[in-house]
């Protein structure tokens, strides 16, 4: 693979398609390329959504007026299982952006091995300048417009952006009014604790980071890191996951050195005191101004040297024209999307591996299927029993994407360092095997009819 270079005289902001749904169709066009042995014509099947849903509907605001609001629920597959995906509230939310999320639930499902299929919700909004009492009639009326297109063994959603556990009480309440009589507690996951929700879903996606993290270095490693004690962390986004994520990757014995908002970050040489970060993050708003810490931009902490380089919040944020500027060892990618696919290549040849998206944070969705399990069985899983099984999860599914990678890789590499291979990478490895499961599991339950 060539290195990317530069054009001199081109705006940089105009050189790479950000879009996410045109992002998505290249990387699926990437593994498939290294896809082989099935019926033709059946991997095509897997590029666009199986349902995609369009509402519209009217709600009275607080203050007598009314407004109408859009929403859309995409299921992109069902051969594994009903689908599993978040509904955002967010006034920038798109069809396109929404069906390329449901093909990431798809894969997502599929690495961790979950009964699911993906999909995707959302309604177009602004929750900043909406009333809570606001909130629950659109929430009510998306649902009720969405009708048993949802449901405990057909569509299953849980919380994503600008959503959550108060959220989806309001989603279960108004589909339980609806259908009475029944065990309808998993039709949603990410509830409150009282309404069936699990321990540790608040947790589960930085709590599937580490474990994913760990295991990677314990099957390949870098030079002088085969776990993440003493390793040099850098986390861009202090929301829940990367709050949550620092803070366990710090108890894990790494050496958290820098956090940002969306208003900047902080460094501090020694490592950070999270607590002290945290409060400071209540009370002001924003991490930066923690006492003892330097202040620092989102794009300098991207560019700090460190082991470890964590973004856990928008997408693209790593892109063309910063990329060459990381100097982690290694990305984990808690958010969704956050490498671009110029960045992709720049990072492979700075021999930087990326523990991609769809294994990387594959905790939550895993969590809120250990909810959906307690909830069919009306059972209550201790702490520890859901984050035991988390753990096994996690390590299976980067085994599996591990294997893949060596395989796929094995004409083009000479030792066991994930950047010695400038050919495959463990996001295409991990597309590939989760697109070859989901093909296999179609061919087995057959083509219908």
């Amino acid at each position: 693979m060539e290195v990317v270079t530069k054009p001199a005289d081109e705006d940089r902001a105009s050189v790479e398609n950000l879009d996410p749904q045109f992002i998505a169709q290249q990387r699926f066009e990437q593994a498939a390329a290294y896809i082989a042995g099935f019926k033709e014509g059946l991997i095509d099947f897997f590029k666009a959504p199986k349902r995609t849903i369009g509402v519209c509907f009217p709600v009275e605001m607080d203050d007598g007026t009314v407004r109408t609001f859009h929403g859309y629920r995409i299921l992109h597959n069902h051969v594994l299982g009903p689908g599993k995906g978040g509904i955002r509230y967010h006034p920038e939310i798109t069809r396109a952006e929404v069906a390329s999320l449901a093909a990431l639930m798809t894969w997502k499902c599929a690495i961790a091995n979950l009964p699911f299929g993906g999909a995707k919700g959302g309604v177009i909004c602004d929750p900043k300048v909406l009333s809570e009492a606001e909130l629950r009639h659109i929430t009510r009326r998306f649902i009720s417009e969405l009708g048993d297109e949802i449901g405990p063994q057909t569509d299953i959603p849980a919380p994503d952006m600008y959503t959550d556990e108060r959220t989806m009480a309001w989603i279960y309440d108004t589909y339980d009014i609806l259908h009475p009589g029944q065990n309808n507690l998993p039709v949603v996951t990410g509830k409150p604790l009282e309404l069936g929700g699990s321990l540790g879903r608040m947790e589960a996606t930085g709590r599937g980071c580490l474990y994913a993290t760990e295991r990677f270095l314990a099957q390949a490693g870098l030079p002088g890191l085969s776990s993440v004690a003493g390793a040099r962390v850098v986390v861009q986004g202090f929301g829940n996951v990367g709050s949550v994520a620092a803070s366990l990757f710090q108890e894990a014995g790494a050496v958290v050195v820098a956090v940002s908002d969306s208003k900047g970050g902080i460094y501090a040489e020694e490592g950070l005191d999270l607590d002290a970060v945290s409060t400071q993050k209540q009370e002001v708003g924003t991490v930066v101004g923690t006492p003892d810490t330097q202040t620092l931009s989102n794009q300098d902490l991207l560019a700090l040297e460190c082991d470890i380089l964590i973004p856990a919040a928008l997408g693209a944020v790593i892109r063309y024209d910063n990329a060459e500027r990381v100097a982690a060892r290694l990305v984990v990618e808690a958010a969704n999307g956050p490498v671009t696919l110029m960045a992709d290549e720049i990072l492979q040849a700075k021999q930087i591996p990326v523990l991609p998206d769809i294994l990387a944070n594959a905790g939550g969705v895993t969590v809120s299927y250990f909810e959906w399990v307690q909830n069919l069985a009306n059972e209550s899983w201790s702490l520890e029993e859901v984050n035991e099984k988390l753990r096994r999860k996690m390590y299976a599914a980067v085994d599996a994407v591990m294997g893949r990678w060596r395989t796929l890789s094995a004409g083009s590499v000479s030792d066991e360092s994930v950047g010695a291979s400038l050919e495959v990478n463990l996001r295409i490895a991990a597309l590939v095997q989760a697109i070859e499961h989901v093909a296999r599991v179609t061919l087995q339950r057959g083509i219908w009819p």
